[in-house]
């Protein structure tokens, strides 16, 4: 198990493996460019050699691309579809180009499910047999809040059987998501039954990256709030999460809320702290 966070790019990529290792990272997750809007700057060749060999000596990696937010693949807005098609095969591209691994993406909205999820996997058809990247693009789960689409592993599911290049696509679990959509993982039980559940949906083989955060708000709010871990409504889930056998071999990024290093060192602390501390007895029943 490799644990880190999302890293800022502020200043240059030349930055990051700096600050990923004031934070103990062991693997990492960045934007390529401002997540908030669809304008980029092409890659400065010099500044990414240096993150590659940086990286390399570093011993940290995978590295995680994530895309911005205002791509929807599943909308029926001409424009929107175009710009939200050329940013994936954009950010593919990037990805490439600074040696990461995996793209994440957003599922995106729509009214109709069905017919979004339908649209969603004809636009991930496009971009990929238009660029043949070695990036795998991961599909993460969403809370499910208004309109939002992938928040069920059914939906997942649905959208990754009409990916025709099935081998370049994964999926990453977001566990204040999935806990937002109604999987509950506050309990041992309740974390095997809700694993158990995604690996008869859509398999562990898929799974490719945790998202480790806690949730600010109930299970089934379908709220997107991230919280400190083991601070929010999860709470002693995270410890069960972070045991389940299944996940041992895999990445997990946090997404805690912060304002400076010191929350995500605290953080860090505290999954460290979950590894290593013994299971707790349970409780005898008279």
């Amino acid at each position: 198990m490799k644990l880190g966070f999302h890293v800022s790019i502020a200043g240059g990529f030349r930055n990051v493996v700096a600050r990923a290792k004031e934070r103990q990272c062991e693997t990492i997750q960045l934007f390529t460019r401002n997540p908030r809007g669809w304008k980029y700057n092409p890659l400065d060749a010099e500044d990414i050699s240096i993150f590659k060999h940086q990286m390399k000596t570093s011993g940290i990696g995978p590295v995680f691309v994530h895309m911005p937010y205002l791509a929807n693949l599943a909308t029926t807005r001409k424009g929107l579809l175009k710009r939200s098609l050329d940013s994936l095969g954009t950010d593919l591209k990037r990805s490439a180009l600074i040696g990461a691994p995996f793209l994440i993406m957003h599922i995106g909205s729509a009214q109709n499910v069905k017919t979004g999820l339908e649209r969603i996997s004809r636009s991930i058809n496009r971009v990929l047999s238009s660029v043949p990247s070695g990036v795998k693009l991961l599909l993460e789960n969403t809370a499910g809040s208004g309109a939002e689409l992938g928040h069920s592993f059914e939906q997942l599911r649905k959208i990754i059987d009409k990916v025709e290049q099935s081998a370049r696509i994964g999926v990453v679990l977001d566990t204040a998501h999935a806990f937002a959509a109604g999987y509950d993982l506050r309990t041992e039980a309740a974390v095997a039954s809700t694993l158990t559940l995604f690996d008869q949906t859509i398999g562990y083989d898929r799974l490719c990256l945790v998202h480790l955060n806690d949730s600010k708000t109930e299970c089934g709010s379908h709220s997107d709030r991230h919280w400190h871990i083991g601070k929010g409504k999860i709470g002693h889930g995270m410890y069960h999460i972070l045991h389940y056998p299944a996940l041992q071999n895999l990445p997990f990024i946090m997404e805690t809320p912060r304002t400076n290093l010191k929350e995500d060192l605290m953080n860090m602390k505290k999954v460290r702290k979950l590894l290593v501390q013994p299971k707790r007895p349970r409780k005898q029943t008279k």
